[in-house]
Parts: C-alpha cells; sequence; structure tokens
C-alpha cells in the first residue's frame, strides 16, 4: 500500500502568512508546559462548549452538489449532507499528466478547483498546472477573485504583472526551476516560456473558484463583439485593424 521512495508534493494556502501549529508540539512541548489538569481534561469536555470555541467556518467542510433539495446554499454552491462526504469529495487524480499544448498560445492550464474538487467549496484555495510548448505563452488575463503564487517545475519562464490604472506599472522576471512569482488579485499577469524546451509550472489561487478572463479573448472575442466604435478609440488603431 505505502511506497519506499521519495515523494514531492506542492500546497496552496488562502493566506500569504497561513502559519502552522503541530499539534503533539502545542499540546505536549508547550513553554512552559500546559497544567496536567488541563490535559488529562482536555478531550473529556461537554460537546457545547466545544461548539462554543470553534470558530470561522462554521462547519468542517462544505462539499458542493447541485441537489437543491437536499443542500444548503452557501457562498455560490450548496452544500453535501456532511454525513454523506467522502474522501472522493476531496481528491483529484491527474495533475502529473501533461496538457495538451498543441494549441494557438501553445499553452494548457489544468485547473483543479471546486468544478474538479467538491469538497474545495467555501475553502478559498485552488490549483492548477501549467504547461507550455516552445515559446508558448499563457497569455495576459487576469483572475478576478484570487491572488496566484507560481511555482516553476520544469523549464524556463518569462513572467510579470501590470498594475492598476494610471501608472499601468510592468514587473517582470526570469523564472528557473525551483523559482516562485506573485500574481495579485486582479492585476493582468502573463508566463511566457523563453526556452528551448518544454516548461511546466504549478500555481496556488486563493479561491475555490478564482475566474479567469484571458484579455484578447474579453476585447476582441466577445459575445456579441464589441463595437468597432470602442475599439478604435479605445486602441487608437484604424477601423481596419
Amino acid at each position: 500500500m505505502w511506497a519506499d521512495g521519495n515523494a514531492v508534493a506542492f500546497a496552496g494556502l488562502s493566506s500569504q502568512n497561513p502559519g502552522v501549529i503541530t499539534i503533539a508540539n502545542a499540546v505536549f512541548g508547550s513553554n512552559p508546559p500546559i497544567s496536567p489538569d488541563v490535559l488529562t481534561k482536555a478531550f473529556q469536555v461537554d460537546k457545547n462548549v466545544v461548539k462554543y470555541l470553534q470558530k470561522h467556518p462554521l462547519q468542517d467542510f462544505c462539499v458542493a452538489i447541485n441537489d437543491t433539495k437536499n443542500g444548503v446554499f452557501v457562498n455560490g454552491k450548496f452544500c453535501k449532507d456532511p454525513k454523506l462526504a467522502n474522501a472522493n469529495d476531496f481528491f483529484f487524480k491527474g495533475l502529473n499528466k501533461p496538457g495538451n499544448t498543441s494549441n494557438a498560445v501553445g499553452s494548457r492550464v489544468t485547473q483543479v478547483n471546486v468544478q474538479q474538487i467538491l469538497g474545495l467549496n467555501t475553502l478559498g484555495v485552488s490549483l492548477a498546472r501549467i504547461d507550455f510548448a516552445p515559446k508558448g505563452l499563457n497569455p495576459p488575463h487576469i483572475h478576478p477573485r484570487a491572488s496566484e503564487i507560481l511555482v516553476v517545475e520544469e523549464g524556463t519562464l518569462y513572467v510579470g504583472f501590470v498594475t492598476s490604472n494610471t501608472e499601468n506599472r510592468l514587473f517582470t522576471k526570469l523564472l528557473k526551476k525551483g523559482d516562485v512569482f506573485v500574481f495579485p488579485i486582479g492585476l493582468i499577469h502573463f508566463q511566457l516560456n523563453v526556452g528551448d524546451g518544454n516548461a511546466v509550472a504549478f500555481a496556488g489561487l486563493s479561491s475555490q473558484n478564482p475566474g479567469v478572463i484571458t484579455i484578447a479573448n474579453a476585447v476582441f472575442g466577445s459575445n456579441p463583439p464589441i463595437s468597432p466604435d470602442v475599439l478604435t478609440k479605445a486602441f487608437q488603431v484604424d477601423n481596419n485593424v
């Protein structure tokens, strides 16, 4: 059942400073020590006391469902009865498989959000794998509901983001394997594979449903199309362009 070799995992967390508390160390290794009287009775308190001490979130999880009869609507999705939840509600398989980059931009984003893992609902975190062909581009886009932290697993990426009006400052960096870069919420950003081989990156996002707006698609491919009068004035180009 268990493998004998090394293992590697990536985790996205919904805070820039999530902190960590190791239970055994905190409870049994505090300085000064917690009173033995406290520890001996710690796990024999009344259930009402435990509920009173609980903080946000108000429940352990909210596995998303579409059944309006047997669910409670919470932040975009209905919650499955917690008693019916199982491990598969928190599981996704296949992020080790490369995405198909045979397209116009030469990149493919494999998302792992609330649509793929129903248990992510209300947890404020999701993940993505981004595959790049040589010279492939993840074109300028924004995530309206999430900041993003990106780590390069393979290859060399030229990445950047642009600040809001009126400065429109461009922040860029050349990233190699193991390098990490952050894209603030709602700002236009991009990643370009500048290497001769394929590239792979993983991204953690601070929403279970971060959304994505690809600038070129939204502006020039909207349905119905934006009026040419608007576009020609906005980009200061000829109507034929």
